[in-house]
């Protein structure tokens, strides 16, 4: 069986990788594909509110909590982790069966294509100048990129599913949409 395609997603923080997100995926969706996500959170999370059973219990002392329902199911592990996880330990986690992408938000540091999310108005430097694995620049207004990367109109997610579709040969990689200069 072929291996699932993994993409990342890598900018400086605040340059709108979920927002990227958020739109790609009804796009991707609307070709068919199973898309799974994984995202890299810089602090504490919870994936309930408190006053729900599962953080009540959570909270209580359990570990380890699966939530399930007929239509969705979520584990919640508490970990005592003395580091940032490693997304190849996460990837462990993450069920495959049926996913045809998984898009990864954060991780900028692993060794994994990626597309580089770069707002110039930011004034932070490009990863893509360090990075061998950015494969791409998504960007809102012109940049000289530091070597030859195709670049992305950050602002016309469409481009950027259909960029997706054609590299990882995905649904309908022939897309019709063409690369438009940023």
């Amino acid at each position: 069986m072929k291996p699932t395609p993994l993409l990342g997603f890598a900018a400086w923080s605040g340059a709108g990788k979920t927002t990227l997100l958020k739109a790609l995926l009804p796009l991707l969706r609307a070709r068919d594909l199973n898309v799974a996500v994984i995202k890299h959170a810089h602090h504490e999370f919870d994936t309930d509110l408190p006053g729900k059973d599962s953080y009540e219990l959570r909270k209580a002392g359990a570990n380890l909590v699966l939530v399930c329902s007929r239509r969705r199911r979520a584990l919640v592990v508490e970990t005592d982790l003395k580091c940032d996880p490693r997304l190849a330990d996460m990837l462990r986690h993450l069920p495959r069966e049926g996913a045809d992408l998984i898009l990864v938000e954060g991780f900028k540091d692993e060794a994994i294509d990626k597309i580089e999310i770069h707002r110039p108005a930011l004034n932070r430097p490009l990863l893509c100048a360090t990075d061998p694995y950015v494969i791409a620049v998504a960007t809102d207004a012109p940049v000289t990129l530091p070597r030859q990367l195709p670049p992305l109109p950050l602002n016309d997610p469409a481009v950027i599913a259909d960029f997706i579709l054609r590299r990882f040969k995905l649904g309908d990689h022939a897309a019709k949409t063409t690369l438009k200069p940023v």
